[in-house]
C-alpha cells in the first residue's frame, strides 16, 4: 500500500483508459513467506490470479470504472534489511518480444541495481524511467550512510544512462540524473476529490464538516519524518501548549517513536495505520507532515484534495504544492508554530476547479503523456503501436543509423553492470539479496515458470 505501488497502479489505468495504447502492468510476485512480511493485516495470496482479482477489486472501487489493461507478474524477493522487493532473475524476459514498444520503469534504480538480463533499450523502442524515491536521503540515515550514499549515486546514474532514454523526476528532492526532467506525473484517488467536494458544500449550507484538528499519517519510520515531527513538538513544547496532535501509523519503529514521545511527555495520541480515505478521517481540519525525505508525498497531496490545510517544510519535495492557498509551507522551528496556530484558528479554502484538476489522475496522466515524449512516440507510429511488424521496422531504422560517442558509453556502461550482476559474489558484497540473480523454484510453482535449472542450466563438464 506504498505510494511507490499504488501510483503505477493508477497509471496503468489512466493510460489504458485514454484508448491510446496497450497497457500491461507488470507486478512483482512474492512466495508466501515474504508475503507475511509485507502484506498488510496479514493479507497473503495463494496464487497470482487471487492477487490480481484483489488488485482489480480494490482500484475499481476507487477510480469508479472498469479497468481496461492487463497484469503480469514477475518473480521478487523481500530484503528485510533495505525493507524492499527485489526482481528475481530477469524481468524483462517476462514480457514477450511482440509486446515491447514502450517500457515505463516505475523507480528505475530500484529495478536495475541487480538487473542481470536483457538491455530495456535494447528490447524496447522507448523506455521512460520515473524516479519515486529520495534513496540518497534514506541512505544517509544508515551506518556508513555517506559512503554508501556515494556509490548509490553512481550507480543510479549509471543505470539511467544505459537502460532509460526519457527519465521524470518528480521532485528537484530526488538526484539530478542523465536525460531527467522534474515533472509531477501523479495525481490523487478520485475519492479525495469526492471527499473535498462534499466538504465544502456542507461548509456552504452552514455544516461544520471538520471538527477534529490537527493529525499525521504515514508509515512509522523514523525516515518519514517522524524524527522531524517529534523534534520540533519537543522544541516548541511550551509554545504550542494545548496543541494535540493525532498519528496514525505503523511500521518497523513504531515502538522507538511511541517510547521517544511519551519519554518527551508530548501531546501525541498514537493510533493504528489506515487508509487515508477512512471516513474517520475526513473531519480533520490540518494535516501536519514534516518530512524532508519524500519526494512528492501521496499522503498531502490526498488531504490537500480533501480541502484541508497542510502545513509542511520548505523543502523541493513540496514544490508542486506551493500553489495550493492551502499549503501553509513553514522555513524555520519558529515557523512551524506560526503556521500550526494560524491552520487551527481559521478555515481553509475550497479548492476551484483548476486546483482540483491539477490534482487529478487526468491531469497527470496529461502531463506524464508530454514530458515523456509518449506523444510523440505514438503519433509517429501510430496509435496502440505495439504490433510486431512496427517494432521491427523502427529497431531496423534505429540500428541503420551510426552509433554516436554517448550511445557508445552508455553501451560499454551497460556491458560492465551486465558483467557485474552477473556475479553472485559480487551481488551479495554490495547488498544484494541472495538468489536473485534468478528465480527459485517456489516462484516456478506459483507462476507456472519452468524449473529455475531448466530455464537457466548450468553448463560445464
Amino acid at each position: 500500500m506504498t505510494g511507490t505501488a499504488v501510483n503505477p497502479l493508477f497509471r496503468a489505468a489512466y493510460l489504458a483508459k485514454s484508448s491510446k495504447q496497450y497497457v500491461t502492468l507488470m507486478v512483482p510476485w512474492l512466495c508466501k513467506s515474504d508475503q507475511e512480511l509485507v502484506y498488510p493485516n496479514n493479507m497473503t495470496f495463494s496464487s497470482p490470479e487471487d492477487q490480481e482479482t484483489y488488485i482489480r477489486n480494490w482500484l475499481e472501487e476507487r477510480v469508479g470504472f472498469k479497468t481496461d489493461f492487463r497484469i503480469s507478474f514477475y518473480p521478487g524477493k523481500f530484503q528485510k534489511e533495505r525493507r524492499s522487493i527485489i526482481p528475481a532473475g530477469d524481468t524483462s524476459q517476462f514480457i514477450p518480444s511482440k509486446e515491447a514498444d514502450i517500457a515505463i520503469l516505475e523507480e528505475p534504480e530500484h529495478l536495475n541495481w541487480y538487473h542481470h538480463g536483457k538491455r530495456w533499450t535494447d528490447k524496447f523502442n522507448h523506455v521512460v524511467g520515473v524516479v519515486h524515491t529520495n534513496y540518497l536521503e534514506y541512505i544517509k540515515r544508515e551506518k556508513n550512510g555517506a559512503i554508501q550514499a556515494f556509490f548509490v549515486k553512481h550507480i543510479n546514474n549509471l543505470v539511467a544512462r544505459a537502460y532509460c532514454h526519457k527519465v521524470l523526476r518528480l521532485s528537484g528532492a530526488t538526484q539530478d540524473l542523465a536525460r531527467s526532467m522534474i515533472c509531477n506525473v501523479h495525481g490523487v484517488n478520485p475519492k479525495f476529490l469526492e471527499v473535498g467536494e462534499r466538504i465544502a458544500a456542507e461548509r456552504e449550507s452552514g455544516e461544520q464538516s471538520m471538527s477534529k484538528g490537527a493529525y499525521f499519517l504515514g508509515k512509522m519510520v523514523w525516515a518519514k519524518g517522524y524524527r522531524e515531527l517529534i523534534d520540533l513538538l519537543a522544541k516548541h513544547k511550551t509554545d504550542l501548549d494545548g496543541f494535540k496532535l493525532d498519528v496514525y501509523g505503523n511500521g518497523e519503529d513504531s515502538v522507538e517513536v511511541q517510547s521517544a514521545a511519551k519519554k518527551l511527555d508530548l501531546n501525541l495520541n498514537f493510533h493504528k495505520g489506515r487508509d487515508h480515505a477512512d471516513d474517520s478521517l475526513h473531519g480533520y481540519k490540518v494535516f501536519v507532515n514534516p518530512s524532508i525525505s519524500d519526494v512528492l508525498c501521496t499522503a498531502t497531496a490526498e488531504a490537500l484534495a480533501m480541502g484541508k490545510f497542510v502545513v509542511c517544510a520548505d523543502h523541493p519535495s513540496n514544490d508542486f504544492f506551493r500553489s495550493f492557498p492551502n499549503c501553509l509551507v513553514y522555513t524555520t522551528s519558529e515557523d512551524f508554530v506560526a503556521k500550526v496556530k494560524e491552520a487551527m484558528t481559521r478555515d481553509p479554502q475550497p479548492l476551484t476547479p483548476e486546483q482540483r484538476y491539477n490534482l487529478s489522475w487526468e491531469a497527470a496522466t496529461q502531463r506524464f503523456m508530454e514530458h515523456s515524449e509518449l506523444d510523440k512516440v505514438l503519433s509517429s507510429n501510430g496509435d496502440c503501436a505495439s504490433t510486431s511488424g512496427n517494432s521491427v521496422d523502427r529497431r531496423m531504422k534505429k540500428s541503420a543509423s551510426l552509433p554516436n560517442m554517448s550511445d557508445i558509453v552508455d553501451g560499454g556502461l551497460a556491458f560492465a553492470h551486465y558483467c557485474f550482476t552477473g556475479s553472485e559474489l559480487l551481488r551479495l558484497s554490495t547488498g544484494a539479496v541472495p538468489g536473485t540473480l534468478n528465480y527459485n523454484k517456489q516462484h516456478s510453482v506459483d507462476m507456472h515458470l519452468l524449473p529455475p535449472q531448466v530455464q537457466n542450466p548450468v553448463y560445464g563438464w
